[in-house]
């Protein structure tokens, strides 16, 4: 049992919130919004009033917030959590953001004494739920040492990749992939219905066939009907396209499947959908091919 706290407390990290007191934890935790935490402060969750409260209060503070902007939000400032880290703390950010914004971020932690690890999950609220949620992390090895048995309570899988930033390289890398497979199933299954198969029963030998990678299982349903909340919606997706392509730009590698799924998503933000699911690339392409949802 560890003492720690959780900032960002949305449709994933209130998920991970409730596996670390079911692992007998004690969390204290902050969100923008305390209705949406009221089920975990039931569970038995503290709650704090703001980030610093939260960091001052524990010894490992995690965060997940949506992009850079709201790291800073709560990292910042007088009520941010950089004003609660003191010598012998531990941040732990699950948040998907710029490596060049993370480490930027571990030296203003380790001025205060404290130290910092980036660790982004892959998987969905199903697999986390699951427990078959994988965990990378960067940093220094023996904080990853340290705070791998919380990571563990969260996902099975935790792996260490390198130091600060890498981490998030490797789950940008893996993101990249979520669009482009969204996008061919969508043009397998498009091809299929106009050539006169069902989309139903497309979709049902697609998601069992050699193209069925966990995520295609899980979400190429959703082309038939979306989820009632997002799981991952068109603008945090495309966000983490474009760090994609920008690290693309830095390390001279092309990334063109990347770029056209890209562009997919700003089609899907053109026609309204921008916060649903990204599986309504689907969507957007079936208009392309004539084809009403």
């Amino acid at each position: 049992m560890t003492n720690l706290g959780f900032v960002g407390l949305g449709v994933m990290g209130s998920q991970m919130v409730n596996r670390l007191l079911g692992k007998g934890h004690a969390v204290t935790g902050y969100n923008r919004t305390r209705s949406k935490a009221q089920w975990l402060i039931d569970r038995g969750m503290k709650w704090a009033d703001s980030p610093r409260a939260v960091s001052a209060a524990v010894d490992v503070t995690f965060a997940m917030v949506t992009n850079s902007a709201a790291l800073a939000a709560i990292t910042d400032g007088l009520d941010g959590l950089l004003a609660g880290l003191s010598k012998g703390k531990t941040f732990i950010d699950m948040s998907t953001v710029s490596p060049t914004v993370s480490r930027a971020l571990a030296t203003k932690v380790r001025e205060k004494g404290a130290d910092m690890v980036d660790s982004p999950v892959s998987g969905s609220v199903t697999t986390l739920q699951e427990g078959k949620l994988s965990v990378m992390v960067g940093g220094r090895r023996e904080t990853f040492e340290r705070v791998r048995p919380l990571l563990e309570d969260i996902g099975p899988k935790v792996t260490y990749v390198g130091d600060n930033g890498l981490a998030l390289s490797m789950k940008i890398a893996i993101n990249l992939s979520l669009a482009t497979q969204m996008l061919a199933f969508s043009e397998g299954v498009l091809l299929a219905e106009k050539s006169g198969i069902a989309r139903e029963t497309a979709v049902d030998v697609l998601t069992h066939s050699a193209v069925a990678s966990p995520m295609i299982q899980y979400r190429g349903p959703f082309v038939l009907q979306q989820p009632a909340e997002a799981w991952f919606d068109v603008n945090m997706m495309q966000k983490d396209m474009l760090l994609a392509l920008e690290m693309g730009r830095q390390l001279d590698v092309p990334l063109p499947t990347t770029a056209i799924s890209n562009e997919f998503l700003t089609a899907a933000r053109a026609m309204g959908m921008a916060k649903q699911d990204f599986a309504v690339m689907f969507d957007v392409l079936a208009r392309m091919s004539g084809v009403s949802k």
